[in-house]
Parts: C-alpha cells; structure tokens; sequence
C-alpha cells in the first residue's frame, strides 16, 4: 500500500535491521495539535494506527486530530482502526474460512473473479480447539487422544488446508502445537512490525489486531494492541476494512510493592479481576502502570492480560518496556528485532518508564503485597473466595439460592452419598467431591513460574507418599511444546505423571468444554445422588454447563493449586487447618509443607528455561506432525462444499446479496426467550456436548452420524444446520417464560396482534418453535437482563441467533463482542433505558410486541417498544437503538457486515 504525510510525520530511523520510516505521533504535539505525551499509551498506539493510514477516505485528517485530543471522558469519538493482522482458533477460524470459501462462491455465481477474496492482512490460525480429554492419567493418553482428535475432525482440517493453499496471506499452525494465544505470545507477535510500501521504503508500525477468541487479550501484556471480536468483524478486518469503534476511557491501573511469599500470578488476576468487575470496565481499555509493574516478570502481566474478558474490559495493556525486550529475546526472537522495538518505541513515546503516569478516565490502586491465594467459583470467574475460606464458601453455595449462584439443595439434601466401585477402587462421591483437575488453558500455561511451581508441588507431594484420590479426572494441556521441554529439563515431568497429569493434548482442553466425558461408573454415581461435584481447574471460564455436563461446581485455580485439589480430592477442606492427606506412616501431609517457595521456584525457572528451547519448537511451526502432511488437501480456488457433509457447508448469508433490504418497523413479534442476567455467549451458543435429545442430535442422526461420533458444537460450527439447531441450547440456560425448566426450551405461542395468557402455549425446543414461527412469518424477538452476551467472543452466538428469525434483541445491558456481532449479523440489539428491565415493566413474555421508529434509523435512536398482553391492554416503554455508529447503520441496513463489505467490493470493481 502506499502511505500518505498529510501532517508531515514521516521520519526515518537507524536500526541494526537497516534504516525504516515511520510516523512519529509526538509530531502532532509539536505542531501544537493536541498534548499527544499525557495519552494513555494504549490510545497513543491507536493514534499511529490513524496518522499512518490516513487516506483522506477510510481515515480522515479529522479522525486523527479528533483521537489526538482524547480527553479522560472522550465523548464520541468514531475511531478507524486500521490492525496490523488477524488471529484465529479452528473453532471461531473454520467458520471465517467457510465464510471466505462462500464469499468466493458468491462472487463466482454472480460472475467475479473469487481470487478477489483473499485477506488483505496477513491471517494467522492455530488449531487449538479441537482436543478433548478422552484418555487421562496414562503414558498413551497424548497418543489416543490425538488419534481421536483427527478421526473427529479430518474434514475441519482439510478445509483448513485448502484455505492455506488457495487464501493468499493465511498461514495455520497444525494441530498439537500449542494454544493460540501462547503461540501467539511465544512466537508469531513481533510488537514492532515492518512493511514495504508502494514507494519501495520499509515502514515500522506497532504490532497489532485483533483475534476470533476473547482471550487474544493476552498479547497486550507483551505491550500489543489487540483484542477479541467475532468471527464477522474478523473476517471485515480481514478484508481490508476498518474496525470501528468508540474512542474507549482508559481505566489507569497503578501497580505498586511485590508479590508475597506463597501467592502467585493466578491469585493476582483473580484478585484484578474481582476489583476491575467490581468497579466497571464493560467498553473500556485497562491500562497498567506505576512502579510495581516492573516487578512482574511479562507471563504474569501476559495472565493479567489474558483475563480482560473476565473483568469485563476490552483490553489489559501494559505498554513497552524493559521487561519486554527480555521477553523477546527470552523467546528467540532475533537480536535485530529486538533493537528495531527498543529505538522505535522510544523514538514514538510508547516506552513506559515507572514514573510515566498518562492521564486516565478513572483510577484503580493495588499493593501487590496484599495478594493472597485464591480460587474463583463456584459459577463465575470475578466470584474470588480466599484459599481459606473455599470451604465454607462451598457449603454455603450448596443450599444458597440458584438465583444467587448457589444449587439450591435443602437441608436434607446435604449429606447425600453413592458408593462407586471402578476397577479395584471403591470409594464415596458426596457433594464436593472434585472429579476434574485440570492444568488447562491460556491464561497459566503461558507461565513458566506456576507450571514449574505445580511440577515442584507435584515432587514434594510424591516424595511425601501422597497420590491421586481414585475419582479424580485430572489432566495436563501445556500451551505450547517448550513447557513440556523445560518440564522436562527440570526433571519433574515423571512427579506430575506419578500424580496422573500425563499430558493429553497442545490445546485448549477443559476450559472450553473439551473435557471429554467422565468414567462412566463417576457420571452415573453422580447422576444417581444429584450430586453437586466440582471441577478445579487453570482456566479462565468457570460458567454453568461450560466444563463438564456432570459438573456443576467449576473453580479457577493455579496449576499448584488444581494439584493440591488432587490429592484433597473435595472442595470442602481448609488447607490453612486440615491435611491434603497422610503418608505411608501415618504422618499427615499439610499444603505448606509441600508448598514450593518463590525462591526454588525462581531457581528452577532460571536454570531450565533458555532462548533455544524456543527457537527449537518453533522451527517447523507451521510444518505439522505426519498425520497433518499426510492430510490430502483439496485443490482449486473454489471450495467444492460437499450436500452430504455434517461439518461443513454453505451458509445462506449471502443468498441475496443483489436485493436490498427494506428497514422497517417490526410488528406482531413474540418473544422466543426471555433471559435473566449475566446470559452467556456459552447459554446462547454451546460449545460442549450434543445432547442426544437435542434438535441437533436429531439431524446428525437423521444423517447417519451415531451418537458416539456427534463431537461437540465447537467442532461443527462449519454446518449453520448443526450451529443454528444448538442456538440457546444449553443444558443450564433459563428460559423465564417457564417455570422450574432448565435447558433450551420455549412456548410456541400463536400468531396473534395480542398477548397471551401466561403459562399457555405448547412446550418445545427453541429450534422447533422458531423453525414454526418462521414458517407461520412472525418475527421474534429475545429478552435479556444485565450484560447479556458476556463470555467468549463466538460468532455463532449472533449467526445462530439470526437464524432462528430473531429480529431484535432487548436487554439491560450488552457485552461488547456480542453486541457488535449482533450489528453484524442484521439484528438488532436495543438497550431499556435506565432502570428500566423487563421484571420492573411487568413483561412475561407472552405479549405480542411492536418495534416503532426503524425506518429512519440513526445511531443511538430512542425507538418505542409497545407490548400489548392477552387482553389487549398495552405496555409502552422506550428503548436506545445500540448501532453506535454511522457504518453500523449501513451494516444492518445491509444486511450485516460481510454482506456490506461484498457489495462494496464487488461496487468497486465494477467501476474499476
């Protein structure tokens, strides 16, 4: 491409990688245009982002002064942002893919050329998702799990290789190679990126993107600019658009003292994400800064950073310093690079020192020295409970109401207990027992300091005589291969596996539903006492109906402490006062005596971990093991989409791609579900099992597929059959049209210009009563509480969602990635004005509803909802249009955000 200098920001710098360009933002600041040192750094990169794609058309001179003078309360800004690449997992990528294959089948039909859908930036995708922990505790588990894993999913990873072959500028990273985000981390993010232009110079510019998984967060502890979006935005980005959005406030966080004795990396971002949620982060940026951020080693920032989702943010940044570079060169990254980072960041005013302190929107404090160990749970990620306090916490959940995240068991229900024989074991499962522990996920197994702390745990422990209690399904996922190289190099690798955290799969396993079934003899003891179990695990996600089907007690938790959970084997014990277990002797066995100090840990760390354990991983990174080579790959530039296929196929989103579409008020809509707060993107779209009940188990088996091959929805979300029919599917969802009934049902109601009485209507699955609605032409509509969208950024949540017929979403609050996604997908989501919801307006869900105000749609517009009940009485109550921009507007007028970027390709050409 070639660069513009409108502002006369064009310099040159001197680097062992040769000389560069770039545009300096600290120009602006001298031509006396706005105070560009006081930004948050976090703004100021995106400031360079908009200076050095300004064209005059897609970036204005106006958007790059407007962002120059950010205030801590910046109004509405409209930010272009021009990202520098696109990540991708299989599960949020297979479907880009689909859609790019799609978009190509599009153009062909309509006489284009379909090489002219390609990514115009460069698209990275890791296969990640895909690994379920079907075999455990074994040396053969690694093996036979991705054995399985291939079985499941050939068809996924031959499309993927047709993509790496026919879309110019995507690369994958096979399976069995690490976790996105660790890859991301260890290897593919470059902070400083170079670029040759159309005049023939060499640009330097700030790493950054944006990524199809919520947690791509993890990179800005590297000092990179990038968060989740859906799969559409993505794919928009992908295709040369910008990413537009509000210029965001920035939450300065400042950092001050020293992690204690005994507490770790996980115990910190617990402690952040409680504070951050607590205080309100939904739309902002968190920025960290102050003296105690030096003190933390970058993994523990990049877990920091990795929980952003959690606390409700869109990114954690901590900007470039020292602690960066060291990284990188920890890394293997090249000593040229290195350099090239250390003078551009300086040079751009996007070096962090400990006395910089930007001006912010808001403020939050933390002595790091008041750090303690904690888990979180038993339902949600922001819920800390102090390591001391978990079993009184958990005992209280048992009873506490479910509307308060509790399980709602009575007093006689307490002391339940099934007996379980498996093999020669017999043993006890009761409330509490734990059956999963799971060293799993991004957020620590990037963290060479609690991977290394559980191996030194898991030593002592076995040293101690102590072992694994019989009903514990515990596993190991490492992020990428290098942990399992210096696991090994520090000898502790044998103590982990004597523990039965043998290794099972490079992957996001148990932390997003992937962890495989329990034994049979534990699901059935626990499905015959109703027991409330638990998993503990190193995740980030810990959401109803997420980890296990079985499991309704999920904790997060260092790897130290998913090991010590092990050996307890129950939720409720007090490790402060009560042994883990006894030794052969007799003796018993107490965590602190098996605790690993900072010291033996820093030791370890420092003696195992070195550059060329990187450099030699991620050497034939994108090369794949011989099952991947051997993979036959399909040809041509057109991907031949196979009728009979129950993984992949064509989507219908670009049918009617010529028609324009009419916007209109939505009339005699009902309402398919009407949700509570906090409704996940996990309620809305599952990734987990397929019941075999379900409607989309009735498809697979109406198309040959047994129940033993369903896989999950994650790995179907190629076939908009399978994805639409698992749409608000999950099995812990509560539809409040119904009373006492979990899982993804509904009222089908009859087509009528009024309500009906409450209770009335036929029972059925949400697919089934949409698919009748559709055909009977009544408009749907969803009703939802606070926050509804939160959780992973899954595209299918919005996809699924428009499928079904869903014209509009009305809810209290949204999450960003959904509310986006919603945009994207034409559907409309709409905000009850303050204080407002549906239980203070009286609605049931029974009305029959109106939508007034859509034919001259501008962003933000106040439109009137009128609901008129059984009797024909009304219920008007005004509610803000959330399309916050002017091209969200042109994005649902046509239709969503892909259909406008075809058209406007297609548009172009034609006058090309």
């Amino acid at each position: 491409m070639a660069y513009r200098d409108e502002f006369g920001a064009r310099k040159s710098l001197s680097t062992r990688a040769g000389e560069v360009f770039y545009y300096d933002i600290l120009e602006l600041e001298r031509q006396g245009i706005a105070q560009v040192s006081r930004l948050p750094f976090s703004i100021r990169v995106m400031l360079e982002s908009l200076l050095r794609n300004e064209d005059g058309y897609k970036v204005t001179k106006d958007d790059v002064v407007a962002l120059a003078k950010w205030q801590p309360d910046p109004g509405e800004i409209n930010v272009p942002l021009m990202l520098a690449r696109v990540i991708l997992q299989d599960f949020t990528g297979v479907p880009a893919v689909v859609d790019l294959a799609a978009m190509r089948d599009a153009v062909a039909k309509l006489g284009g050329d379909p090489e002219m859908i390609n990514p115009t930036v460069p698209v990275d995708l890791v296969i990640d998702h895909s690994v379920q922990v079907d075999f455990f505790g074994t040396a053969y588990a690694f093996a036979q799990n991705v054995e399985l894993e291939y079985k499941r999913n050939e068809e996924r990873y031959r499309l993927i290789k047709w993509g790496q072959n026919a879309l110019k500028g995507f690369r994958a990273v096979p399976p069995g190679t690490g976790i996105v985000h660790q890859v991301n981390l260890e290897y593919l993010a470059s902070v400083v990126m170079r670029q040759k232009s159309e005049d023939g110079r060499v640009y330097a510019f700030p790493d950054s993107l944006v990524g199809t998984d919520s947690h791509t967060t993890m990179i800005n502890g590297l000092g990179v600019l990038g968060w989740g979006v859906g799969g559409i935005e993505a794919e928009a980005v992908m295709l040369g658009q910008p990413y537009y959005m509000l210029a965001p406030r920035v939450i300065g966080f400042k950092l001050h003292g020293e992690l204690p004795e005994g507490a770790t990396a996980t115990d910190l971002v617990l402690r952040v994400t409680e504070m951050i949620r607590k205080h309100g982060a939904v739309g902002k940026f968190v920025e960290f800064y102050g003296p105690g951020v030096s003190k933390l080693p970058l993994a523990d920032r990049a877990t920091i950073a990795n929980m952003s989702p959690e606390y409700g943010a869109t990114m954690g940044f901590f900007p470039i310093d020292e602690e960066t570079l060291a990284y990188l060169r920890l890394t293997g990254r090249p000593e040229e690079l290195v350099d090239l980072v250390e003078r551009y960041a300086k040079a751009t005013g996007l070096w962090r020192t400990d006395d910089a302190a930007p001006v912010y929107s808001e403020h939050l404090e933390l002595d790091l020295s008041t750090v303690i160990p904690a888990l979180a749970g038993p339902k949600r990620p922001q819920d800390r409970v102090n390591l001391s306090d978990v079993k009184r916490s958990f005992r209280e959940h048992l009873t506490k109401d479910v509307k308060e995240r509790g399980f709602g068991l009575s007093p006689e229900q307490l002391d339940r207990k099934v007996t379980v024989r498996r093999g020669r074991d017999e043993f006890d499962l009761t409330h509490g027992s734990v059956v999963i522990a799971a060293i799993t996920s991004c957020t620590n197994t990037s963290n060479p300091s609690v991977m290394l702390g559980a191996g030194l745990l898991a030593k002592k422990a076995v040293e101690a005589g102590l072992s694994t209690q019989p009903w514990v399904k515990s596993s190991l996922a490492p992020g990428s291969k290098v942990v399992t190289e210096y696991l090994d190099a520090a000898g502790l690798t044998p103590f982990l596996e004597a523990l039965k955290f043998h290794t099972v799969g490079y992957g996001c396993t148990t932390c997003i539903g992937n962890s495989g079934p329990l034994p049979e003899e534990i699901s059935k003891g626990v499905k015959e006492g109703d027991l409330v179990v638990a998993a503990v695990l190193s995740g980030n996600r810990n959401f109803e109906g997420r980890v296990n089907p079985d499991v309704k007690a999920n904790y997060l938790a260092s790897p130290m402490l998913v090991v010590a959970y092990a050996l307890a084997g129950r939720m409720d014990i007090d490790f402060t006062s009560e042994p883990l277990g006894y030794d052969p002797n007799g003796k018993p066995v107490f965590l602190k005596d098996i605790w690993p100090s900072q010291e033996e840990i820093k030791e370890v760390v420092h003696k195992t971990l070195d550059a060329e354990m990187f450099r030699r991983q991620y050497a034939t990174v994108f090369e794949g093991d011989e099952r991947w080579k051997a993979l036959p790959a399909p040809t041509g530039q057109l991907y031949q989409f196979d009728p009979s296929s129950t993984y992949i196929q064509n989507p219908p989103f670009f049918e009617n791609l010529g028609a324009a579409r009419e916007i209109s008020d939505i009339k005699g809509a009902r309402v398919l579900l009407l949700l509570g707060d906090s409704i996940t993107t996990d309620h809305i779209s599952p990734a987990g099992n397929i019941a075999r009940n379900s409607p989309a188990a009735r498809y697979l088996m109406g198309h040959g597929v047994e129940p033993a091959d369903f896989n999950s929805y994650g790995s179907r979300r190629g076939n908009h059959e399978v994805m639409m029919r698992g749409t608000f599917a999950n099995i812990r969802i509560r539809n409040l049209m119904l009373e006492g009934v979990e899982g993804g049902y509904t009222k089908k109601l009859p087509k009528s210009e009024v309500g009906s009485e409450p209770g009335s209507g036929e029972q059925m699955f949400v697919y089934d009563a949409a698919m009748q609605y559709k055909a009977e032409g009544v408009p749907l509509i969803v009703i939802g509480g606070i926050e509804y969208g939160n959780g992973s950024s899954r595209d299918w949540a919005a996809k699924g969602t428009y499928l079904l017929g869903v014209k509009a979403v009305i809810a209290q609050s949204f999450e960003r990635i959904h509310r986006s996604n919603l945009v994207g997908m034409g559907v409309l989501p709409l905000e009850f004005k303050a204080g407002a919801s549906a239980a203070s307006l009286g609605l049931t869900g029974y009305e029959a509803y109106d939508i007034l105000g859509l034919e001259d749609l501008t962003p933000g517009k106040e439109l009137t909802v009128i609901a008129r009940k059984a009797d024909g009485s009304e219920v008007s109550f005004k509610v803000t249009a959330r399309i916050d921009t002017p091209v969200e507007v042109d994005y649902y007028k046509n239709g969503g955000i892909l259909q406008t970027v075809l058209k406007n390709m297609l548009e172009e050409k034609a006058k090309a």
